[in-house]
């Protein structure tokens, strides 16, 4: 649901390039003049092209990735994401983002930083000449994604799998890839102590009340748990708050970090408090759910204990989303009032 696999239409645009790159390489010219002039500018351009913006001077290192070895530039300079959902650890350690995909670019928390370094929005489906043209010298993606032999000829490709790690771990491993080890330990202390100032103060406001993330989608609602972004990292595995018991078993307790209900049984997944936005990932109307008298009988409904996320950009759990989504939430749960 949230890994993002490309079509066979890259692989085929990808072997259609390869195959174009060999004819051109194997053109000859009627005079021995043009032949020179054309080796050496071929030359010069492979050279500008196969050469990595590393610092270090070219340096590699070998990277135990996902899927094995790769060798890969010891301090990259030009990162091509085609996760999305990693972007944003990029963006926390400073690591230059030459290409992205339209989700991790529509992101509000971070979006601005790529805009301002000028990073290129792929969209969803990145064309072969779109990779080749940014020259990267680093091309992230999901282990599996299709067309990975083929990425490779452009740049190293390093796979991650999806979840494997949590958001702490992810960003010292990006840290260790990229070179930045000292900026992840730093991102990790910061955000702790950040989390050790607004516990105390989260949990003497909510106490004991339950909490719940809530998606309305076309065949009812997700309930989201402690893995999947939309602040679940923050409200349960951060501040420990409480899920309703069958939201906390199927969601959490489970590992799967979400589950699918009905309309019917919504009242025993409601939490005290509810974070909600309609879902993404398909065109329903949320309305149908929002205006049905079972979410509008919900105690936290009745209360005004509802806030709203932001579905194009809190679905992510990256470090620099995370911080944005700390303000929210403390501002939300702090602000809550109870009736005695």
């Amino acid at each position: 649901m949230l890994r993002r696999s490309y079509s066979i239409l890259l692989i085929l645009a990808l072997t259609v390039l390869l195959v174009l790159s060999a004819c051109g390489q194997t053109k000859t010219t009627s005079t021995a003049t043009d032949a020179s002039a054309n080796t050496a500018e071929q030359t010069t351009d492979s050279a500008s092209a196969a050469e990595p913006a590393t610092t270090d001077e070219g340096e590699t290192v070998t990277y135990q990735s996902d899927a094995g070895e790769v060798e890969v530039p010891k301090t990259p300079q030009r990162v091509i994401d085609l996760t999305a959902f990693t972007t944003g650890y990029f963006v926390a350690l400073d690591v230059p983002v030459v290409g992205a995909l339209s989700g991790a670019m529509g992101n509000k928390y971070i979006r601005d930083q790529l805009i301002s370094e000028g990073t290129t929005d792929l969209g969803e489906q990145p064309t072969a000449e779109q990779l080749v043209s940014l020259k990267p010298d680093l091309i992230i993606a999901y282990k599996g994604t299709e067309g990975l032999d083929q990425l490779s000829q452009i740049a190293p490709v390093v796979q991650i799998q999806y979840g494997k790690l949590n958001y702490k771990d992810l960003m010292l491993e990006l840290g260790k890839l990229t070179n930045r080890e000292d900026a992840a330990k730093a991102w990790v202390t910061n955000w702790e102590a950040q989390i050790s100032e607004w516990k105390p103060k989260v949990e003497a406001a909510v106490g004991d009340r339950t909490v719940s993330i809530l998606n309305p989608y076309a065949k009812g609602l997700y309930v989201f748990g402690h893995n999947y972004g939309r602040g679940g990292e923050i409200l349960y595995g951060e501040f420990g708050l409480k899920a309703p018991t069958k939201a906390q078993a199927e969601a959490i307790d489970s590992g799967t970090g979400f589950a699918s209900i009905s309309m019917e049984v919504l009242p025993e997944y409601a939490g005290d408090i509810i974070f909600t936005s309609p879902w993404s990932g398909d065109t329903s109307d949320a309305e149908v759910v929002y205006s049905n008298t079972l979410w509008e009988n919900l105690p936290a409904v009745k209360e005004g204990h509802v806030f709203q996320l932001d579905n194009t950009s809190d679905t992510y759990n990256d470090p620099i989303t995370l911080e944005g989504q700390l303000k929210f939430i403390t501002d939300s749960l702090l602000s809550v009032k109870w009736t005695l």
